[in-house]
């Protein structure tokens, strides 16, 4: 993520209609998507939770002086009976999860009535590969699969899509021919400086039926939301 400003731009405008003064984002990183956050949603408060030691020394010295910001250093569990949050991001994190039902299920009673969860994980079973492994990858998602996992804790869908059509023949290609264990930082940054950009316009009107990855945008119903859809469930 670190080589690719326009890819987690693509992601951010995907997401920008879902984001609220309140975000938690759930493993944090080396905070180059929370930088991003920062500048462009520019909510009151952005929390950060991350478990690995290093990355959490990296996360304060990055936004030290940040008022707007606070760093968690552990999992997600140390903020339930916090304050409600309006959005809970997470790119690429919940494969590395082997419980994320659970996790989704913390998200719920976080988010307040109406509050946006914003995912992003890899798709396709079939691409799971070397890399994914080196990358402590638990899973690579179906997108049915996703919708239904999200459904029965009792999200609204508002949007779900796969992403990034031309990523799948090159993660294929080095994940499970070539058993390559990592991607090249100049490979990552000449594809994102030169293909995304119009991969962006291409997906933008036309959206793709696979992709490397999958966008899901789901919803907290509120109370008068809630009510209509579980009478509507009794009717049938």
């Amino acid at each position: 993520m670190a080589e690719a400003e326009n890819y987690r731009r693509w992601i951010l405008r995907r997401f920008a209609p879902y984001l609220s003064q309140r975000i938690v984002e759930v493993g944090a990183g080396m905070g180059a998507f929370s930088d991003l956050l920062l500048r462009e949603a520019r909510p009151a408060a952005l929390t950060l939770v991350e478990p690995a030691d290093n990355l959490v020394s990296l996360l304060r010295q990055r936004f030290a002086g940040e008022r707007r910001v606070t760093v968690v250093h552990g999992y997600l569990d140390l903020l339930v009976g916090s304050s409600p949050v309006d959005s809970v991001v997470l790119v690429n994190v919940l494969e590395h999860i082997e419980d994320d039902a659970a996790v989704l299920r913390i998200i719920w009673d976080l988010l307040v009535p109406g509050g946006a969860l914003l995912l992003f994980v890899p798709a396709l079973p079939w691409l799971y590969g070397s890399m994914d492994r080196a990358f402590g990858h638990v899973r690579r998602y179906r997108k049915p699969a996703l919708a239904q996992m999200l459904d029965r804790i009792g999200y609204e869908t508002v949007d779900l899509r796969y992403f990034n059509l031309l990523g799948v023949g090159p993660w294929l290609v080095a994940g499970r021919i070539l058993q390559r264990q990592t991607l090249h930082p100049k490979a990552v940054r000449l594809y994102d400086r030169w293909v995304l950009p119009w991969l962006l316009k291409l997906e933008s009107c036309w959206p793709p039926p696979i992709g490397q990855s999958l966008l899901a945008v789901a919803r907290k119903p509120d109370r008068t939301g809630r009510e209509n859809r579980d009478a509507s469930r009794g009717e049938r």
